[in-house]
This record gives C-alpha cells, sequence and structure tokens, in this order.
C-alpha cells in the first residue's frame, strides 16, 4: 500500500485519498467507474457518464500545518504520559476530502478522508487534479492510466514513495 499524490494504491486497487476500512467513507476508481463506499454515501458512476471529476477541501502541506502537527504529537506525548492514558490523538479526525463526480444525472458529492497527515504538497495536489481530469478523457485514455497505477501498485513494495517519487509518477500517469 503506497499513497502517491491524492490517491491510495493498495495491491492493484486506486482509492482516493486513504484506502476506507470498516464503514469509513471512501472512494474507489475501478475500471468500470467511480465507486462510493463506507456508510452514508453510496453510489456508482460509470466511467462513460463521468464528465469531470475533482476534489476539494484538500489539506496543503504549510510550516504551519507541520508545525501544529509536531506540537500537537508532543503536547499528546506529555499528556499521555502524565495520565498514563494510551497513546493516540482520540479526539482528532483526519482532514475529509470532498470528491465530486460530474455526470449526466447531475452532480455528486462523496468523501474519503485524507491520507497525509500534515497535507498534500501543492505540486502533488495540481498533479492529481490534472490526473483526474485526464481519467474523464475516454476509455483507452482511463484504461491505460488507471491500469498503469493498478499494475505499480501491484509490483511496488514497502510504503510510500518519497515526495520527488511520487511526483515522479504522477507526471508519467498524467502523460
Amino acid at each position: 500500500m503506497a499513497m502517491v499524490g491524492l490517491f491510495w494504491i493498495a495491491e492493484g486497487d486506486v482509492y482516493v485519498g486513504a484506502k476506507p476500512s470498516g464503514l469509513a467513507p471512501g472512494v474507489r476508481l475501478a475500471p468500470e467507474g467511480v465507486m462510493a463506499l463506507g456508510d452514508g454515501q453510496s453510489g456508482f458512476y460509470l466511467w462513460e457518464g463521468v464528465h469531470a471529476l475533482t476534489v476539494a477541501n484538500v489539506p496543503v502541506k504549510s510550516l504551519k500545518r507541520q508545525f501544529g502537527t509536531v506540537k500537537d504529537l508532543a503536547l499528546d506525548m506529555v499528556l499521555n504520559l502524565a495520565l498514563s492514558v494510551g497513546p493516540g490523538r482520540t479526539g482528532e479526525a483526519p482532514a475529509m476530502l470532498t470528491v465530486r463526480v460530474a455526470s449526466p444525472d447531475g452532480d455528486h458529492e462523496l468523501t474519503a478522508y485524507a491520507a497525509a497527515a500534515v497535507g498534500y504538497s501543492p505540486t502533488e495536489v495540481e498533479l492529481s487534479q490534472a490526473l483526474l481530469s485526464r481519467l474523464t478523457e475516454g476509455a483507452a485514455t482511463l484504461a491505460t492510466t488507471l491500469a498503469s497505477m493498478s499494475e505499480w501498485g501491484r509490483a511496488w513494495e514497502g510504503g510510500s514513495p518519497r515526495r520527488a517519487e511520487r511526483e515522479r509518477l504522477l507526471r508519467k500517469w498524467v502523460g
């Protein structure tokens, strides 16, 4: 499993945002279409009918956001040690992404958790949005691009690649 831009690629499956677990919301990009997952949302949108695919509410990495995350972790550690409570930031959920799907029957908003704890780099956000747009260009483009992403996911071993490699992959997939 690995994060590349706004995508989570796990064993050949491609998700926007984090791969959902249990009843958590998520969005899977399947070869047939865009699939809403999790409790509270449903829908399956065939690629032939998807005119546009975008993501809003994307947390962008900044020095302030990174400092805030480090400060919160340090504060949590001190409180956990002082109160002898188990570790974990139980009061905070990851940021929620809004995945917008434009289809003949209207615009639909799906949700998925962000996979990046401190946000995504501006370059990764821009390339990811371009890649989502590319997926709506037609069947041939969709098939080769999504297949390339899935193939990479099946072959990749280890965690998420470093930022430069993620950006290189996104550029390759955008074309």
